[in-house]
């Protein structure tokens, strides 16, 4: 029987640090303005990277299937 060959992540796990990258230099984000219904920015910066990072998991999942 051959061998049956590895998937390789590749560069598409790459994508999994773009989250990371951006949410971890705080002080690029730690202020007030702008608000986004009554939500100030630090908390809806980090609250728009949850489904950006759900998105971009499967992004991976599928390229790396």
């Amino acid at each position: 029987m051959p061998p049956v060959p590895e998937k390789s992540m590749g560069l598409w796990s790459l994508l999994l640090l773009v989250p990371f990258v951006a949410l971890l230099w705080v002080p690029f984000y730690n202020s007030t303005d702008p608000v986004l219904f009554g939500f100030p920015f630090f908390y809806w910066y980090q609250f728009l990277w949850v489904p950006i990072t759900s998105f971009l998991i499967y992004i991976v999942y599928l390229k790396i299937r």
